[in-house]
């Protein structure tokens, strides 16, 4: 007797990865513009008695961003699936659908991160934005509670291209698995550690609120980090992104119309001799083949780096 088992196939990592991105439909395969405008949201000049309202200077850019089509076929023969008894090829499609989905997180992860580190097309110390102007949003603080919190107030003191502030909230977390348990310490803690000096050289500590752990930070554990990083510091790099909504530091991008991956198969070019169709899983007319194919189009892009900060450490 032989005993036989199907394995579970590996489970794909999710898509929480959206909740940081700005999540775009595109009409075609065409390269698309978004265009940033800056001006008219400066202080209002005064204007005296008789006086002349004045012309707001502005300046435009844009960034860009086209759709890629993804895909891959499998054939398998009519004998194989005759003598499937087990059903190890029964799950094809959802393999697909997992396939499209691990694609995508790879290149979601792929648009902030590199194989040598931070993004250099997002991160930099500094970094000039397409408004021209520089922005420092990569620093080399481990993750420790009051490093996030520096890292919060570097994000929230950022300014526009004329100088003036701009809502930046970080509530987005972004760490590889090997920083999973040290993150959740931080943003679960109701309390943190500080060490008065003052009254002598021994050094006492002392508890106080952990004010982190009531900012509604979002933890996203991407286990996509450690491989599309290749440094020796991909499990110590982490990242911050603000609210999508109130600025967006990075986009993904669906056709329209097909935001979900196509996973199809191909209909037997046999018919019975009556002249009616046939099953796809009858094969083909040459070979008995039965083909699967899937198909998934998106695309991404870095936008403004004022929105996410990325932190380098070495331990």
């Amino acid at each position: 007797a032989i005993d036989r088992q199907v394995l579970a196939r590996y489970r794909a990592a999710g898509t929480d990865w959206q909740s940081y991105f700005k999540m775009s439909r595109l009409p075609n395969f065409n390269t698309h513009r978004r265009h940033k405008v800056q001006g008219q949201t400066d202080i209002l000049p005064q204007v005296v008695e008789k006086g002349e309202y004045l012309v707001s200077p502005e300046a435009e850019a844009y960034y860009t961003i086209a759709l890629k089509k993804y895909g891959r076929q499998f054939d398998i023969s009519w004998e194989a699936l005759v003598n499937d008894s087990m059903g190890a090829f029964a799950d094809i499609p959802q393999r697909f659908a997992d396939a499209a989905i691990n694609s995508m997180h790879r290149a979601a992860t792929a648009t902030y991160s590199s194989a040598a580190g931070p993004n250099v097309l997002l991160y930099g110390a500094p970094i000039t934005d397409i408004d021209g102007q520089t922005v420092t949003n990569l620093g080399s603080l481990p993750l420790t509670i009051a490093n996030l919190e520096t890292t919060l107030e570097l994000m929230a003191a950022q300014t526009d291209v004329w100088g003036n502030p701009i809502i930046v909230r970080g509530v987005h977390l972004v760490v590889p698995p090997a920083l999973e348990f040290t993150a959740r310490q931080i943003l679960t803690s109701s309390v943190k550690m500080w060490v008065d000096i003052t009254g002598g050289v021994t050094a006492t500590p002392y508890p106080t609120n952990n004010v982190v752990s009531q900012l509604g930070i979002q933890l996203h554990v991407d286990p996509w980090l450690p491989i599309v990083d290749q440094t020796n510091y991909d499990n110590y790099t982490w990242y911050v992104f603000g609210e999508p909504s109130l600025g967006a530091a990075v986009e993904f991008a669906f056709l329209s119309g097909y935001e979900d991956p196509e996973v199809c198969m191909k209909a037997s070019d046999k018919v019975t001799v009556g002249g009616g169709s046939l099953s796809p899983f009858s094969g083909d007319f040459a070979t008995d083949n039965v083909f699967y194919r899937v198909r998934h189009v998106f695309g991404t892009t870095q936008l403004d780096p004022r929105f996410t900060y990325a932190q380098v450490a070495t331990s």
